[in-house]
């Protein structure tokens, strides 16, 4: 994309609509559709910020539009100090897209902070194949990319290939990470989301809590497991193995686990799921033995799939921030990001819980 054409594209947005009274950058943001940090960093002319000369030009763009004036801002004729790298076009590997939903969710997520900045996003599904992978990537290169974002469908530590770190563009790591820090990388925080939702149902008075896992290979069973087992440990509730049942993520997984749990001699009054799917086999055994939810027992699930809202009760679960993660990854292009040139920490996104009718409060006595 030519620098005439995004010009071209300018003029032909809507322009913003005046605020009635003083500008402010808070109006230059929401026109502009960025922060309002950035807004500063741009009208002030901040050294050391580096922003793309996309996100530069959208700023001046709407703070004229909207009729701001300001002595430092009229004399701020281009962008100055700008990242060059971005043209226009960001590619966005990952290993699985047809196979679940986290993957669109995040390429969304990416879409739309990429069109906020003018730019397009082109995307490989490359099944990590050795072959196949860097071939996919070298197409995208060759189509003009500027960065790219890949992703892993399972959280986890990877080995970055060798062409990672030979391309001379930003990387950026979604839902994956290095252990030599070498790209920025972000993924969903797994431990503190496991602990919110035993939290919650603690919260609710039940100290018999179960959690039906998933496959212990996977680092978000892991992660979720070592969650469940804080939130206990701070409430003083001591850890029984047996209300902790291993399953595959899957609703017939959930169905067993949930037979089991049921056969106990003190069987728990709150189970914590560790994914939705594993949930709908979870009601379906309860509700085959009798049982109530949230009456006779709590249900909390994890991944806020579509289907959660629509059980009966609806489900109370976590939100993978697939969406926010993929929206991040497009805002750490504002600066240049080069391998072998800096350690990257690594970003860990909340896992918000939504309270829905699974979960109800322990009766007195």
């Amino acid at each position: 994309m030519s620098e005439t054409t995004d010009r071209e594209t300018a003029r032909r947005r809507k322009a913003p609509a005046k605020p009635k009274g003083r500008v402010t950058m808070t109006d230059i943001a929401r026109a502009a559709g960025c922060s309002q940090a950035t807004v500063s960093f741009v009208l002030n002319n901040s050294p050391g910020i580096r922003l793309s000369r996309q996100t530069r030009e959208r700023v001046i763009e709407a703070a004229r539009a909207l009729g701001y004036s300001a002595p430092a801002f009229s004399a701020l004729k281009t962008p100055v100090a700008a990242f060059e790298g971005l043209d226009g076009v960001i590619g966005f590997a990952v290993d699985q897209l047809a196979t679940s939903p986290e993957a669109v969710v995040a390429i969304e997520g990416a879409r739309q902070a990429s069109w906020n900045a003018g730019n397009v996003l082109l995307v490989a599904q490359t099944m990590g194949d050795a072959v196949m992978e860097p071939r996919a990537i070298q197409a995208l290169t060759r189509r003009g990319i500027s960065a790219l974002i890949y992703m892993t469908i399972f959280t986890r530590e990877i080995t970055a290939p060798d062409f990672l770190y030979s391309l001379e563009i930003p990387v950026i790591l979604l839902n994956c990470y290095t252990s030599d820090y070498a790209f920025p990388a972000v993924v969903p925080s797994e431990i503190a989301g496991g602990q919110s939702s035993t939290r919650h149902l603690i919260s609710h008075g039940h100290r018999r809590i179960a959690t039906i896992t998933g496959e212990p290979w996977m680092q978000a069973a892991q992660d979720r497991l070592k969650g469940y087992r804080r939130a206990l440990a701070t409430a003083d509730i001591p850890f029984d193995p047996e209300l902790v049942v291993e399953g595959d993520w899957s609703a017939s997984a959930g169905y067993a686990a949930t037979v089991k749990l049921l056969a106990l001699k003190d069987r728990p009054t709150a189970i914590f799921c560790q994914n939705d799917r594993t949930a709908i086999g979870c009601y379906e055994a309860l509700k085959e033995a009798g049982l109530h939810i949230p009456q006779d027992i709590s249900v909390v699930g994890y991944d806020d799939e579509e289907i959660a809202r629509h059980l009966f009760p609806p489900l109370t679960t976590s939100i993978l921030p697939h969406m926010a993660m993929g929206q991040w990854a497009i805002e750490q292009l504002e600066a240049p990001v080069v391998a072998g040139q800096g350690r990257y920490p690594i970003t860990k996104l909340e896992c918000p819980l939504v309270e829905r009718e699974s979960v109800r409060a322990m009766a007195a006595g």
